[in-house]
C-alpha cells in the first residue's frame, strides 16, 4: 500500500494534489504536506515506477510522456481539479503532466520545486554550460551504473545535487535504500534529456504556478527556476537562500504552508470568472490582493 491509499487519501475533498517525489525517493517524502493540506484536499503521493513500493527494473519509462502514462491510474484516482505538486524529477513529470492535453483542462495549480528541465538550457551560451556539466554527470553515473559501480554513482550523483551546501551522509537505512533503486537514475537522465519544446511550452501555460528553489543548490536548477519564471505569465517564485535541493523535505515546515495557500488561492481564483480579454496574470494580482 502506499501512501496515496493511506491516511492523506481525503474522500470528502473537493480537488486532489497528486505530489511527486524527486529521483531515489518515494511518495513518503509528501507525508508532512498531506499534515498541513489536512482535509482540504485529497493527497495522492505515489511511487513512482521503480522506486519505493513500486520497485521494478522491467520496461521503465524512458521519456517523460511514459511517466506519465505509468501515472494513468493514480491520475485517475483524483477526484475533481487537480493541483501538481512536483520536487526535482517529479517536478519534470508535474510540469508534463500539466502540458498534456489530455489532463491540462483538470489542471488547477502547479508547483514546481527545482524541477529537473535540463532541455530549457540550450538557448544561451552560459546557461549551455550548465547543460553540459549535468549531461556529463549523467553519461558517468551512467557508465558508473552500467560497470556495476553502483557506491560510486550513488556518489556521483549525491555530490551533485548537494550544491554548495554541506556533505550529508544518509543514514544506513537511507543508503540500502539509494542501492536498491540507483539502476533507475540512467532511465531519469533519459527521460529528462529526452523533452524538446519546454520553453514554448512553459510559456503556453495559463495555470497558477508556484516555482521554489534553494540558495544552495545546483547551480543548475536555480537556473532552471528563474528562466521557468521569466517565461511563465503570472508564475510566483519563493527563493530560500540557506536551503539546498532537498528542501521539499529539509524545510518543509517553510515550504509546505507555502504550498497550501498557492492550492488555497488558485481554488480561489477558480470561482472568479474572467472579464472578457483579462489577463490570468492580471486576475492572479487581483485575487491574491
Amino acid at each position: 500500500m502506499n501512501i496515496s491509499t493511506q491516511a492523506f487519501s481525503r474522500n470528502t475533498a473537493a480537488s486532489s494534489v497528486v505530489a511527486l517525489h524527486c529521483s531515489l525517493g518515494s511518495g513518503r517524502q509528501w507525508a508532512r504536506l498531506g499534515a498541513e493540506l489536512g482535509a482540504r484536499a485529497r493527497l495522492i503521493a505515489p511511487d513512482l515506477v521503480g522506486y519505493g513500493r513500486n520497485a521494478c527494473l522491467l520496461d521503465l519509462p524512458v521519456t517523460l510522456a511514459q511517466e506519465v502514462s505509468a501515472l494513468r491510474e493514480h491520475l485517475r484516482e483524483a477526484e475533481g481539479p487537480i493541483h501538481l505538486v512536483g520536487h526535482s524529477y517529479g517536478g519534470a513529470i508535474a510540469f508534463k503532466i500539466a502540458t498534456d492535453p489530455a489532463y491540462e483542462p483538470r489542471v488547477r495549480s502547479l508547483t514546481l520545486i527545482e524541477p529537473v528541465l535540463p532541455t530549457l538550457l540550450l538557448e544561451s551560451a552560459a546557461d549551455r554550460r550548465l547543460y553540459d556539466q549535468f549531461a556529463e554527470l549523467a553519461k558517468e553515473v551512467s557508465r558508473d551504473l552500467w560497470d556495476g559501480a553502483t557506491m560510486e554513482a550513488i556518489d556521483k550523483f549525491s555530490g551533485f545535487w548537494n550544491g554548495s551546501g554541506p556533505r550529508e551522509v544518509p543514514a544506513p537505512a537511507a543508503r540500502l535504500r539509494m542501492i536498491e533503486h540507483a539502476p533507475r537514475l540512467a532511465f531519469d537522465f533519459m527521460a529528462a534529456f529526452s523533452e524538446a519544446n519546454v520553453t514554448m511550452e512553459a510559456a503556453s501555460l495559463r495555470v497558477p504556478t508556484l516555482l521554489v528553489s534553494g540558495g544552495q543548490s545546483p547551480n543548475l536548477t536555480q537556473r532552471i527556476v528563474r528562466r521557468m519564471g521569466a517565461i511563465m505569465a503570472g508564475a510566483r517564485m519563493r527563493h530560500l537562500p540557506d536551503a539546498g535541493h532537498m528542501l521539499a523535505m529539509t524545510h518543509a515546515q517553510l515550504i509546505n504552508p507555502v504550498i497550501s495557500a498557492h492550492i488555497a488561492r488558485a481554488d480561489e481564483l477558480a470561482g472568479v470568472p474572467l472579464a472578457a480579454g483579462q489577463p490570468v496574470a492580471e486576475t492572479l494580482r487581483l485575487v491574491k490582493g
